[in-house]
């Protein structure tokens, strides 16, 4: 079964829940062979009901001590675009579209997801891009990230947020 995995990370981003549960978004996910949609809430006060589509199977959770086995289900991530969010989605290989959550102030992430889709490994958009992003997306010309270099990312990181 082709899957989507949502993610918010530990925070809330109910834009971004309500935005890929809307009937445009299920449809163009419908469209292109998804049928299920997995959601991690976070905090936020959204949580969908399983039955809030008739287009695909949905299950949603806040939080769990781990994400690795709903990412390595995953066919789509669309993520928020804190930093451990995206490093742990492209470590697994996975098609990442990274949303900006444009309501927080001095958005760090915005800096992150920028230089991560210039480098050619995520598909980036706000929550008003969503759908058209999902609609006309080609995953197949998704970069993979460098495996296993820590220090690399925190040089990046360091570079991003103006350490470096």
């Amino acid at each position: 079964m082709k899957s989507v995995f949502v993610t918010v990370g530990t925070t809330s981003f109910d834009d971004l829940i309500a935005t890929v549960c809307s009937p445009a978004a299920l449809q163009v996910l419908q469209d292109r062979g998804y049928e299920k949609l997995v959601l991690q809430v976070g905090r936020g006060a959204l949580k969908p009901a399983p039955s809030c589509s008739l287009v695909l199977a949905v299950e949603a959770f806040r939080f769990k001590d781990s994400l690795a086995q709903d990412l390595w289900e995953a066919d789509l991530v669309i993520s928020h675009a804190g930093a451990g969010s995206c490093l742990e989605t492209l470590e697994q290989g996975k098609p990442l579209v990274v949303v900006i959550n444009e309501k927080l102030m001095n958005n760090h992430q915005l800096e992150l997801a920028k230089q991560l889709n210039r480098d050619g490994h995520v598909l980036c958009c706000n929550c008003s891009t969503l759908v058209d992003t999902l609609q006309s997306m080609d995953l197949s010309t998704l970069k993979p990230f460098p495996p296993g270099r820590p220090e690399k990312f925190a040089l990046f990181l360091d570079k991003v947020v103006g350490f470096q």
